[in-house]
């Protein structure tokens, strides 16, 4: 039920009525006619612009066209009220057992608020694909949270996702791993080592060290890197992988699949994707113009294999091989994302941290050029995350040697608070984390403030179960819901409506964010509902004698704890039973 798209079906059928009593026009276009809740609640239930988006190409005043739709739409039922607005606006009040459905439907319709948007369009969501030469930081951290809470919501819509991980196992990186490694591996034969510039000087890399003696024994002390760069290499990537999904599954993050960059090199495949580039005419020999500012790694004051990205919205072009034949960084990732392409996905989005952000216009480009601009592309950037504890910035990890870990901040304030902490600000806006804000039971603190919501409705259903009143979901939907209607119990009814339409927004945006502003929002609707019912008895859920009553009450927050619950289930967050 998605009650929005029902009442704009409404105006839509009122509409066409119209047409065909000649108030109207033949051939109006009504995609742009919405639905919508109105900026002041005060002012109705909903708000339709059809008059105000159908006067010009009707050639008609947005009045008389309001007038006359409003007419019309008070022939049904669900209707209550119709008055115009201003220049033409439309607000509608519905009557009461329209809302009082919306409480059935949350607790009989299991798919309440999950959408067939996607209609099973293929969606691939990259996420993390982190570099595997250590254990994820916080800012890892919030790339992971907001990944897995899209691809969750995806799904919810009727997409069929995949969740991808990127292992970026083919640049110098990785060497410098193994050197790292390889330090580690000698300090565990007893020898002193020194950490030079640019190498991993992290304690997680002592028990690698370790493990590889336990492995080859001393056969690698005293021998050039000829003789171990590419068997340490290896055997460190494994290493860091496994690390890598012991960090993200303490965060509740299960990847469907890992991609290594590393199986793209030797296997003819970034060939393959620059000669499909070359094929459309894309790739040419010439000398990009020095860039203002700072140096990029792939730019060369020489002639190089250039790709033409401009062609497809870049704001130059890029180079793909430098002088030497060497691919640039770039060169890879066009091939992984000819793979994605290549693999059927309709739709692809990357989440990348915002120092790539001279990143986006390329990659689009590339996906535009490699599907002829059949697949989308979105890249989602994700800002920093700034700690905080006590007030002040929290200190670097010793285990990870330069940085705060996930698990640092998994340990401290637990997996739910990490991630729904992760999602109460827009991706592309900077994040302060606070260990103790975060943790705080107080109505400023969003994860909190919604468990608690929950953790009410527990335990109301638990005294009316010590009070012998059927609780169960059946038995509460068969419930005489006319016994709501006070207006605090309607607000939450409201609010519950929302959901679905939320859902869709959140959707199409790619914004998870949207549902945990959502949840605070109807956490604050039935905290305002059971403080009320402190100075006026006939709002208490609980009603002496009046088992009625007292179902249908308890019906309509039983809906709450179900929307939350769902809600709650994209974010990736377990709904709190109790509080303590």
């Amino acid at each position: 039920m998605n009650l929005f798209a029902d009442i704009r079906g409404l105006v839509i059928d009122c509409l066409d009525a119209m047409v065909a009593d000649g108030v109207l026009p033949e051939s109006l276009e009504m995609r742009a006619v919405s639905v919508e809740p109105p900026r002041d609640a005060a002012h109705g239930d909903m708000a339709t612009n059809a008059a105000m988006v159908l006067a010009k190409p009707a050639k008609m005043n947005p009045r008389a066209i309001a007038d006359a739709l409003a007419a019309k739409l008070l022939d049904d039922n669900r209707i209550a009220v119709a008055e115009v607005a201003g220049p033409g606006f439309l607000n509608l009040r519905l009557v009461a057992d329209v809302w009082q459905g919306v409480v059935k439907s949350a607790l009989t319709d299991v798919t309440f608020g999950q959408s067939i948007l996607g209609e099973n369009q293929k969606m691939m969501v990259e996420y993390v694909s982190a570099n595997p030469t250590g254990p994820l930081h916080v800012g890892h951290t919030r790339g992971a949270v907001f990944g897995d809470a899209l691809a969750s919501l995806l799904a919810y819509a009727g997409y069929d996702v995949t969740r991808e991980y990127y292992i970026n196992d083919g640049g110098a990186q990785v060497d410098v791993l193994a050197r790292s490694v390889y330090l580690r591996y000698q300090e565990a034969h007893g020898q002193e080592v020194a950490f030079e510039d640019g190498t991993y000087p992290g304690d997680y890399l002592i028990p690698v060290g370790e493990a590889l003696k336990d492995r080859v024994g001393d056969a690698y002390l005293g021998k050039g890197e000829d003789v171990w760069l590419t068997e340490i290499r290896e055997f460190a990537s494994e290493a860091m992988m496994d690390l890598i999904r012991a960090d993200l599954a303490a965060l509740g993050v299960v990847m469907d699949s890992f991609y290594s960059e590393k199986s793209l090199y030797g296997t003819g495949r970034i060939e393959a994707a620059i000669k499909e580039l070359d094929d459309k005419g894309l790739i040419y020999r010439g000398t990009l113009e020095p860039p203002k500012g700072k140096m990029p790694d792939d730019w060369e004051p020489r002639e190089q294999t250039l790709f033409k990205s401009t062609v497809h919205g870049d704001d130059v072009d890029r180079p793909v091989q430098k002088s030497d034949g060497a691919w640039t960084y770039f060169a890879p990732d066009i091939a992984y994302h000819y793979d994605k392409v290549d693999r059927g996905f309709d739709q692809l989005i990357d989440v990348f941290g915002a120092d790539h952000g001279g990143y986006v216009k390329r990659m689009k480009a590339a996906v535009s050029a490699l599907s002829d601009g059949k697949v989308p592309l979105d890249v989602k950037l994700t800002q920093l995350v700034k700690l905080y504890k006590n007030g002040e910035p929290f200190k670097m990890s010793k285990r990870a040697g330069t940085f705060v870990t996930l698990r640092d901040v998994v340990d401290a304030v637990g997996r739910d608070v990490t991630r729904f902490h992760m999602l109460t600000r827009k991706n592309d806006a900077p994040l302060d984390f606070d260990f103790d804000k975060v943790t705080e039971q107080s109505k400023d603190n969003p994860v909190f403030y919604v468990q608690y919501a929950n953790a009410r409705v527990n335990s109301v259903l638990s005294k009316a179960r010590e009070a012998g009143i059927a609780v169960d979901d059946a038995t509460l939907a068969q419930a005489d819901l006319t016994n709501i209607g006070h207006e605090a119990e309607l607000a939450v009814a409201k609010k519950l409506a929302e959901w679905p339409r939320l859902v869709e927004i959140a959707a199409k945006g790619h914004e998870p964010h949207r549902i945990a502003f959502y949840l605070y929002d109807l956490a604050s609707e039935f905290h305002g509902l059971w403080n009320k019912g402190n100075d006026d008895l006939s709002l208490r859920f609980l009603q002496d004698g009046d088992n009625a009553t007292t179902q249908a009450k308890i019906a309509l927050i039983r809906s709450v704890s179900v929307v939350i619950a769902a809600g709650l289930g994209i974010l990736g967050v377990t709904p709190a039973e109790e509080m303590r």
